[in-house]
């Protein structure tokens, strides 16, 4: 005789089961856009989810290490930052910010869209899945969501790019306007931007979609991305987001998004070196930029044989050469990698190029910045650290060592900096990302709309 307990088991028992999804995670082939996934996939996989991974070789180790099976590009064509000059040639020749930004737009990301389709189309054939995960960035979403029929799952792992008649356009790395004048401004090169500056890769999407027979709503590219997702979580809070009176009902901040850890504590080599400086600087210039003239070097001309311990983590970009370069100044220390959750703690100013995730991080650890990017989306990003005063923001990717030396000095000196990174470090310990994500995710229906 079955008893009430019974019952009661085999609901709950049914009801986790039909939660367990059949995952596919997907990325554009560059770190800032791979990271931020890996620690999501990883918690899935370990509350019992099937995952795997849509990705090109770059990412196999990666992947592998944390136990998830994977598909490689097939198709597609793998672009990365050490490849890309070769594949797209004509990008070295190109001067212009704005004329550069529309041909990566069109050929690192549009011309990959029906590549990456016809990967995930055939993989389909043998691991029918729920969900697609991938980086706001992945241009095949449209194509699954609207073909396949698929749930697609968007990471925000930029700066929110949704339009605002509030706003000024995204990419421009442009804050609001406060002034009549000055929202007028915005709304002319808000039309600018949809009907001039982006008239191209508007026309080459829409000419990708009709071959497949999808007509897409005559929306900015970077909305269509955000409308063709069931869920669009964005990383991040919105104390780092500019307001605006509205927003998409399928997006939601999800709080800063980490790539996985292993949780092993890393011992860092040089700690009595630190203790020796009254101050400690933290350089980078992400894993995309290879050119150590932009911000690595200026920086360690403006502090080399100072009182302050500069740190550079240099993503395998020239650390050799710039060991040799540095070698006689002790307060100088150059590594390929360090963890930064490892380094920030001891760190009191955070100088970048503006990548996503080590923003992210820095708030974390309550760190104030010294920002300067200007391509990739970085403008973008360096502008809010500024606009919400939570570091300086230099306004340009190559900065003299004097500029870079008073802006260090300007946030070692002034408090506001310090306060601002900790208030929004609270609002970010207020968020549980992969609990938030795992819970949008299990409530999905098993099938997508239109």
């Amino acid at each position: 005789m079955r008893t009430t307990f019974d019952n009661t088991l085999e609901a709950i028992t049914t009801m986790t089961a039909d939660k367990k999804k059949k995952i596919l995670f997907a990325n554009i082939p560059a770190d800032g856009h791979f990271n931020p996934l890996t620690g999501l996939a990883a918690h899935l996989k370990n509350e019992g989810h099937d995952v795997r991974w849509y990705t090109g070789p770059t990412y196999a180790s990666k992947i592998e290490k944390l136990g998830i099976p994977y598909y490689l590009f097939a198709k597609a064509k793998e672009v990365t930052v050490h490849n890309i000059d070769e594949v797209i040639p004509e990008r070295k020749k190109i001067k212009n910010h704005v004329k550069k930004v529309v041909l990566d737009i069109c050929s690192y990301f549009i011309d990959r869209g029906t590549e990456f389709f016809e990967d995930i189309k055939d993989i389909n054939q043998g691991f029918d899945f729920d969900v697609l995960i991938a980086d706001n960035a992945f241009t095949g979403i449209t194509f699954v969501k609207r073909i396949l029929k698929k749930q697609v799952v968007t990471i925000g792992i930029l700066p929110l790019g949704e339009t605002s008649k509030e706003l000024p356009p995204p990419i421009m790395g442009l804050t609001p306007a406060k002034s009549f004048a000055g929202k007028t401004f915005h709304a002319f090169l808000r039309y600018m931007t949809d009907n001039v500056l982006l008239k191209k890769p508007h026309e080459l999407m829409h000419k990708y979609h009709a071959q497949y027979g999808v007509k897409l709503p005559k929306l900015n590219i970077f909305d269509v991305q955000i409308q063709h997702s069931t869920l669009y979580l964005q990383s991040g809070t919105p104390g780092f987001e500019y307001r605006r009176p509205q927003m998409s009902k399928n997006i939601h901040f999800i709080g800063p998004l980490m790539p996985y850890s292993s949780g092993k504590p890393y011992k860092l080599e040089f700690e009595e070196q630190i203790r020796k400086y009254d101050k400690l600087i933290l350089v980078t210039q992400g894993t995309f930029e290879g050119d150590v003239t932009k911000l690595i070097i200026p920086t360690l001309d403006a502090f080399k044989g100072t009182n302050n311990l500069v740190v550079v983590t240099t993503a395998g970009w020239q650390t050799a050469e710039l060991r040799e370069r540095y070698l006689d100044y002790e307060n100088i220390i150059i590594e390929d990698f360090i963890p930064f959750n490892a380094i920030m703690p001891y760190a009191d100013v955070y100088v970048s190029n503006g990548g996503y995730g080590g923003v992210m991080l820095s708030i974390n650890n309550k760190l104030p910045m010294v920002v300067g990017g200007v391509h990739e989306g970085k403008n973008e990003i360096c502008a809010r650290v500024g606009y919400f005063k939570l570091g300086v923001n230099l306004h340009t990717e190559r900065p003299k060592p004097e500029k870079i030396r008073k802006a260090v000095e300007e946030v070692m000196r002034n408090n506001i900096y310090q306060r601002n990174v900790e208030r929004l470090a609270v609002e970010f310990s207020k968020y549980d990302p992969l609990k938030i994500c795992q819970k949008f995710i299990e409530e999905l229906p098993a099938k997508a709309g239109k």
